[in-house]
C-alpha cells in the first residue's frame, strides 16, 4: 500500500499599494517571490502566522487582511503536495520608493529603504497586457494574440475562449478577467511558468517562482471586481487627495482610462467625499481642492461607471 503524500501548508501575502500612479505589490528577491511562510509552530491562527512572516520579511505590519484563494494543486521539489493559502491587504502609499527599472512597456519597479531584497513591483510588470491606459499597449499584446491564435488553430472551443476572454471580434474587454486571461496563457504554454513541454513562450511579463504569478492574477482580479462596488480604492490613497488623484488611482487599478467629467459627476453625485479647506499646489495650473473619503464611502458605491471606450484589438 502506497504511503499518502505529505502535505505542506504555505501562507502567501499579497501586499498591494499605489506608488507613483502604479498598482504595486511588495516582493522578495527582486520580484521573484511573495512574502510567505508556513504555519508557525504552536500558532493556531493562519492570519497571525501570516502577519508575523510579513513583519519579518518586509518590516510591514499589515492591517485588514482578506483571504484570496487556496491553491491545492502544487508540488514541492521533493514531491510533497503543497497547499498555498493566499491573503491580500491594501496599504497606503509609501514615500521612500527608489526607482529600480522603468520603461514605457516595462512598468516601474521600486526598492524599499534602499534594499534590493524587498522590491515594490508594478502588477503590469507581470501582466503588461492588462494595462490598456497607454496606446503602446498594442505592441505588447499583438504578438501574444498571434501566439494564442496559433495555439487555438481550428478548435472552435479554444477560439471562442480566446475571443471572449480577450475581448476580440466585437466582444467586450472585461477588466476583472485577469485570472482567466492568465490561466488561458498558461494553458497555451505562453506563460514562462507553464509546465507544458515543447511549447513556445512569448516571454511577456516578469515570471515568478512557483505559482506566485497565479496568486497575483487572482489578487488583481479581486481588486478590479471590488472597485466596481466597494470603496477599496480609498484604502490605497493618502488621507486627502484631489479628484484627479482619485481618477488616476481608479484608472491605474482598472488598467484603462476614464472619462474625466463623467467620473467626477459620478463621484460627487454619490456623496462619497468630504470637501476639505486644503488645496493642492503641486500641479502646474490652478490649485486643486483636496477631499477625504466620507462616511458614505463605507456603504456600497459605484466608481467604475465612467470608463472610456477602448480601441478594438486586432485578432
Amino acid at each position: 500500500m502506497q504511503a499518502p503524500a505529505l502535505c505542506e501548508t504555505e501562507l502567501v501575502a499579497v501586499l498591494v499599494c499605489l506608488e507613483r500612479g502604479e498598482p504595486c505589490v511588495f516582493t522578495l528577491q527582486q520580484g521573484a517571490l511573495l512574502p510567505s511562510g508556513p504555519l508557525m509552530p504552536g500558532q493556531l491562527s493562519l492570519q497571525k502566522s501570516l502577519r508575523e512572516w510579513v513583519r519579518q520579511q518586509t518590516g510591514i505590519q499589515p492591517g485588514h487582511t482578506e483571504q484570496l484563494y487556496t491553491f491545492a494543486d502544487t508540488h514541492t521539489d521533493c514531491g510533497h503536495r503543497k497547499v498555498r493559502i493566499s491573503y491580500m491587504t491594501c496599504l497606503p502609499p509609501t514615500t521612500e520608493g527608489t526607482v529600480v527599472e522603468s520603461s514605457p512597456l516595462h512598468p516601474a519597479q521600486f526598492s524599499t529603504n534602499g534594499s534590493p531584497a524587498n522590491t515594490l513591483v508594478s502588477f503590469y510588470t507581470y501582466f503588461p497586457w492588462e494595462d490598456r491606459r497607454n496606446p503602446a499597449h498594442a505592441t505588447v499584446i499583438a504578438p501574444l494574440l498571434r501566439a494564442l491564435k496559433d495555439w487555438a488553430g481550428q478548435d472552435p472551443v479554444r477560439l471562442q475562449r480566446c475571443i471572449t476572454t480577450f475581448g476580440l471580434a466585437g466582444h467586450t474587454w472585461h477588466d476583472e478577467l485577469v485570472l482567466s486571461r492568465y490561466e488561458l496563457l498558461w494553458e497555451a504554454g505562453l506563460a514562462q511558468e507553464s509546465s507544458r513541454q515543447n511549447e513556445p513562450t512569448c516571454g511577456v511579463g516578469l515570471s515568478m517562482h512557483h505559482d506566485y504569478r497565479h496568486v497575483l492574477a487572482t489578487a488583481l482580479s479581486r481588486i478590479r471586481a471590488k472597485i466596481r462596488y466597494t470603496p477599496i480604492v480609498f484604502d490605497l490613497l493618502t488621507s486627502h487627495f484631489t479628484l484627479l488623484h482619485l481618477q488616476q488611482a481608479m484608472e491605474a487599478l482598472a488598467g484603462r482610462p476614464m472619462h474625466k467629467q463623467n467620473f467626477r459627476r459620478l463621484v460627487l453625485q454619490q456623496n462619497l467625499l468630504e470637501e476639505s479647506e486644503q488645496m493642492d499646489f503641486s500641479g502646474p495650473g490652478r490649485p486643486a481642492r483636496l477631499y477625504a473619503a466620507g462616511n458614505h464611502a463605507q456603504d456600497d458605491c459605484y466608481l467604475a461607471g465612467a470608463k472610456s471606450p477602448l480601441p478594438e484589438l486586432v485578432w
